[in-house]
């Protein structure tokens, strides 16, 4: 289990993973935390749960955000 406040489920090749990433990257480095990120595409599990959501952002391990990452409403749950 993460120890991280921020979790990302993402795939390789997704350019809203990455859009999102970069999102969560600056917002945790303002906040003082650190983030995780997870490849789906090693569990299947995961990629059944949440392939078509990505990328998929947790916050204190609850489902925050899907497809885009809002970067005040991050900045907010992280606040």
């Amino acid at each position: 289990m993460s120890t991280n406040r921020v979790q990302l489920y993402s795939k390789p090749g997704c350019h809203l993973c990455d859009d999102a990433r970069a999102v969560i990257e600056r917002v945790c480095a303002e906040a003082g935390t650190w983030y995780d990120e997870v490849d789906i595409t090693a569990d299947p599990a995961l990629m059944r749960s949440y392939g078509e959501q990505i990328p998929v952002t947790f916050v204190d391990g609850n489902q925050h955000d899907f497809w885009r990452v809002d970067e005040n409403r991050l900045r907010a749950a992280l606040a």
